[in-house]
């Protein structure tokens, strides 16, 4: 059942919860998921193992509602959701097949316009690498409710940091 009356949390993956880029010192840590069997990472994904499983414990924590907002589609749900401990969350289907291809010359990102549709008026809080200054002045003009576009360092991936504002505004949303 959705809750319609807590603010959505649109989650990208790459960047926020597997970080990439220049590695710190001495490489990415990586990590073994207590929520799947020793030796194993769900859809065979190397890259998962650099995602922090207490994650999903601090983003069901949040007061939003999760919603898959990522090129992984489904894929979220069938690898990074399991490493996480989440259960399967709603996705947002992008509307073209290729959305990298789909160059915006405003500058505003290929997801901001589907991620206002989507939520149909709900307050959001988007969660992303990529987030600009076009993409906020578009969603304070375009969306009828607050919004919270937060940008993530995609080196550090989500931080203590991030958590704390993420819960701060989505509270007051």
């Amino acid at each position: 059942m959705v809750d319609t009356d807590r603010p959505l949390l649109f989650l990208d993956v790459d960047g926020p919860l597997i970080p990439f880029g220049d590695p710190p010192r001495g490489g990415y840590p990586t990590y073994r998921s207590p929520h799947v069997p020793p030796g194993t990472t769900p859809g065979g994904n190397p890259l998962i193992t650099r995602v922090d499983p207490e994650l999903g414990r601090r983003l069901l924590g949040l007061p939003g509602e999760p919603v898959w907002a990522t090129t992984w589609l489904e894929d979220a749900n069938e690898c990074l959701a399991p490493w996480l401990g989440l259960p399967r969350l709603p996705v947002v289907d992008w509307p073209v097949d290729d959305p990298d291809a789909t160059g915006e010359p405003d500058g505003v990102h290929w997801k901001t316009r589907a991620l206002v549709e989507w939520a149909a008026g709900r307050p959001f809080a988007w969660v992303d690498d990529e987030i600009t200054e076009a993409d906020r002045r578009w969603t304070a003009a375009h969306s009828p409710t607050r919004t919270l576009l937060h940008r993530v360092d995609p080196r550090c991936g989500l931080t203590e940091a991030d958590f704390t504002a993420l819960d701060t505004w989505l509270r007051t949303a």
